[in-house]
Formats: C-alpha cells, structure tokens, sequence
C-alpha cells in the first residue's frame, strides 16, 4: 500500500465512528457532535429579534464555521468513498455515498450557505433549505447504541408502517368525500369540493379537532363521531407498531446477551508485565492457537477492542478465551497450599522428585498466577495446582 492509500486510509478511520482506543478520531466524533449543536443553537438563537441584536455577529461567525466543517466532511467523506464500499469500484463508492440519504443530507447541510454567493436572487429560498440542517442531528444516532436501537426499529418494522400509513391516507381521502356528500349543501364554501374535508379529515382522524371547519348538518355531525373513534384505533396502530418493535428489539439483545453467558466459552485473565515476551508485539504476530481467541484487553480504566494492529503494553490485562474442557477422563486437579515445613518449600520446580505420571499445572502466589518454568522456587504460602494420578497427602481436589 503507497502512503498516498495509507493516509486516506488513514482518514477514513478518523472521520468514521471512532473507538475507545482511537484518540484521533473519538476528538473528530466530539468535534462533529459539537458541530452540529452548535450549529442549530445559532440557528435557533438567530430567530430571536433581541438575540440577533447583540449577537449577530457571533451567530454569524459560528454558522459559517460550522458550515464550512460540513462542507470539509462531506468531501473527505466522498475522498474516502471506496473505503466505505469496499466491494465497490472507486466511482461506484462515491456514488452510493452521494445519492446515500446521508451523503443527501451531507450536501444540503452546507450548500444553501454557500449558493447565494454564485446565486443571489434567490437567496431568501436557498435559506430555508438550512432547515434539512436539521436532519444533521441523525448523525448523533451513529454516536449511542440507545440510539441505534431506533434505527433498527424503523428499518425492521418498515412494511408494517407503510401499511398503517397506506390504511390513514385511504381513510382520510374516505373520509373527505363523504363529509363533501354530508356538507357541501350547506357549507359551499368551505366544502368547496372533494379533496376540501382532507384536512378536516387529517386533524379528526388525528384527535386533534382544530375547530376551523367543522360539520353543521345533523348526517355531517354524525359521521364526524365515526371518523373521530376510527381515528383512536388508525392513529395508534403505528404507534402499536413502533412499540411492539421496540419490545422485541429489547428482547432479541437480552437473548442475545444470555446465549453469550451460557456459551461453551471460558475467559481468564492475564497481566502483562516486565517479563512476558508479549510486551510491544502487535496481536497479529502473537501466533495464538486457532483454538484460543483473545477477546479483550484492559489499559487502566480502558477496554481497547483487539485488533491486529493493536500493541500489547507492560500493565495491559489481557483476557483470553477458548473452548471449555471436556473432560473425558473423569480425572480432577489437586492443589496444595505449601507450608513452612513442607519439603518442596525452596525448592526450584526441576529440583522436585515427583512421579513421571505428575505435573504442575501453575501455580498461584498471592494473587499472581505463576507459570511452572523449572527455575520457579516455590515458596511457603503458594498454591500448587498440579495433575496427579497418585494420593498426596493433604492436597484438595479441584474439580473441572
């Protein structure tokens, strides 16, 4: 890879979700997130007389910082395309992104700012396309996995929507004539024509009832009661719906967490320290079995993902797991706790004469888990886990 390809790789990562580890780019996710709050605050703020006053200027001058980070985004974003679609050719990649309703929203953010500069007649209509600004705000939702959980919600519950918004526009065009039938004999002004009752229709079905046009005649009265408790039962199935994606949503993670505790898996945990030959190698060149998957690795209060270019520190707690022991023999490990007086107290672990059918497994010293080398002396307080066929005197079985 030229170092061109590494530093917009390089970039992609950044302007991506970053994680824990990646202090690069977790400050561009803040500086995004800030970004975009900034940006409808000043909005907000600019539609207050008094505020846009005093303050004009600093609205102004937040506005087209923001702006102009939007507008180096999207670019960078488009720069780095083939990365995103990586299935893709280069032109297709970029193409997805643009025409994506991300990259859509991308582009909007910040080109109504900039065209009344080429274009300015029509300024007032570029302005109020800064509303789908606003939009911007999806962008957090990459940021929480609270968030997302909305997202899948929507994505999986989307035919059942469209259904129910199918169902509320034919009952609102249902609607509208038959009130236009009931009321334009009496009010022919303001049931004109067919499409007229839409949005007495709209605010009825809803339960809103603004109040504006209303039905006089004693039929129009009648059928509005029936549209008005047709509504009740219309207008909460999405909202039936929506909910009922959400339990099911929550189901599927608490069932998806429980599996993962009851998994034939087992974890332990190692600290790395001064002597381990792990120190400054990268988990892609730790050359751990295919058996054995190192799942996680704890950098003082951080839990850094285990990539294979992620490099082992001296203090790192490593975690490891691998497939539970099936235990086939029906044997057990011993253990023993060595007391002053015991005879394998002071001795290095290649000096003991034990059997050929015995081996030590580790041993554990205060809280340390020891690996049995030949040179380790053994010392009175340690615990000696090791397997054994023959009886030794007080050692305590372990069961695996």
């Amino acid at each position: 890879m030229s170092k061109y390809e590494k530093i917009k790789r390089r970039v992609y990562q950044i302007i991506e979700v970053g994680y824990t580890e990646d202090e690069v780019s977790r400050l561009y996710d803040i500086i995004g997130v800030a970004a975009i709050i900034l940006n409808l605050i000043a909005t907000i703020c600019q539609t207050y007389d008094n505020l846009e006053l005093q303050y004009g200027n600093v609205f102004a001058m937040i506005e087209a910082i923001t702006v102009a980070y939007f507008a180096i985004d999207y670019f960078l974003r488009i720069w780095t395309a083939a990365y995103g679609f990586p299935n893709d050719t280069r032109v297709r990649a970029t193409l997805k992104y643009v025409l994506s309703f991300t990259g859509i929203i991308d582009l909007i953010s910040f080109l109504p700012y900039y065209l009344p500069f080429f274009f300015p007649g029509g300024a007032i209509a570029f302005r109020m396309f800064r509303i789908v600004r606003i939009f911007r705000l999806f962008r957090i939702n990459a940021y929480y996995d609270a968030l997302n959980v909305i997202t899948e919600v929507i994505k999986s519950k989307a035919q059942q929507l469209l259904s129910s918004v199918f169902i509320i526009i034919v009952m609102m065009i249902a609607s509208s004539l038959a009130m236009y039938s009931m009321e334009h004999a009496a009010q022919p002004d303001v049931f004109a024509n067919a499409f007229s009752g839409v949005w007495w229709a709209a605010s009825t079905l809803a339960t809103v009832g603004y109040g504006d046009i209303y039905p006089i005649t004693t039929g129009g009265k009648l059928l509005g009661i029936v549209i008005t408790f047709l509504g009740v039962g219309v207008v909460a199935v999405p909202t039936g719906i929506i909910s009922a994606g959400f339990v099911e949503q929550y189901a599927r993670l608490k069932a998806i967490s429980e599996q993962a505790i009851e998994t034939d898996i087992h974890f332990i945990k190692i600290r790395v320290d001064a002597r381990d030959h792990w120190i400054e190698k990268k988990i892609a060149d730790l050359n751990l079995p295919r058996e054995v998957i190192l799942a996680a690795i704890q950098r003082d209060k951080d839990i850094i993902i285990p990539r294979g270019n992620v490099t082992i520190k001296e203090g790192d707690i490593v975690v490891l797991g691998a497939q539970s022991f099936k235990d086939n023999w029906n044997q057990s490990l011993k253990e023993i706790e060595l007391k002053e007086a015991h005879p394998w107290n002071g001795l290095a672990i290649k000096e003991l004469d034990i059997s050929r059918q015995t081996f030590i497994v580790l041993v554990r010293r205060d809280e340390r888990t020891l690996i049995p080398r030949g040179d380790l002396k053994l010392k009175a307080g340690d615990v000696v886990v090791l397997y054994t066929k023959m009886h030794i005197q007080d050692a305590k079985e372990i069961l695996i």
